[in-house]
């Protein structure tokens, strides 16, 4: 059984009166621990596809199944829970809170859960010193590059140790050798962690140093 199991999926959006078919009868199944690359052109629907694959989005028709459970069957509480522990996100802006260290921006998730205080900060602090920023962790924001807020950001998306991560363009705002790294980053995270990680790039090169390439082309995932 497949660990993300997505059947016909549609989703439409109506601009100025006119419905766009984003995604059209998707269906996909991700494996657990699979690194998989999402390419296309601007406007396919990657961002779309993965916010329906997050549950930040809710299709028109169709099932996403993870681990065998219909998840959109689930009210929204649940979804809201089911989201909170199972998927960690990192998009191409990193959202950092810029008033707290990058320490205290990785524990936020885990505290806003109420988990234990001193372990969660022991956990950011590792997570904060495998991305490569040990000696960064009391700098806030905007003392950090954007490859290094980048790196806060992947690691405050692993803080409650997810099951699956998903990147919506984590490398769009940075040069191609920082963005590399990145995407070295979640190579090391998939590999190390064992978790199962989506990654959306317009980026072909990096695409192809994922093990699994899928492409959005008129509203279809095929392999790549």
């Amino acid at each position: 059984m497949a660990l993300l199991s997505i059947h016909n999926v549609f989703k439409s959006y109506f601009l100025h009166g006119k419905r766009i078919d984003v995604l059209r009868g998707v269906s996909l199944d991700i494996e657990k621990g699979e690194l998989v690359s999402l390419i296309g052109a601007s406007g396919a629907g990657k961002s779309t596809f993965l916010h329906v694959l997050g549950t930040l989005d809710i299709p028109a028709a169709g099932e996403l199944r993870f681990d065998g459970r219909n998840v959109f069957a689930m009210n929204d509480a649940e979804i809201a829970d089911f989201r909170n522990r199972t998927i960690g996100f990192v998009f191409q802006s990193h959202y950092l809170l810029p008033e707290f260290t990058a320490l205290e921006n990785v524990a936020m998730p885990a505290l806003v859960q109420r988990r234990d205080r001193a372990q969660s900060y022991a956990y950011a602090r590792e997570l904060l010193e495998r991305v490569g920023l040990g000696s960064r962790v009391e700098h806030r924001p905007g003392e950090l590059s954007g490859g290094e807020a980048q790196r806060v950001a992947l690691a405050r998306a692993l803080v409650l140790k997810p099951a699956v991560l998903l990147a919506d363009e984590p490398t769009g705002n940075l040069d191609p050798a920082t963005g590399e790294g990145i995407h070295q980053l979640l190579r090391e995270v998939n590999r190390d962690l064992g978790i199962t990680a989506v990654v959306v790039t317009h980026n072909e090169v990096l695409a192809r140093s994922m093990p699994r390439r899928l492409r959005l082309v008129a509203g279809q995932v095929t392999e790549a």
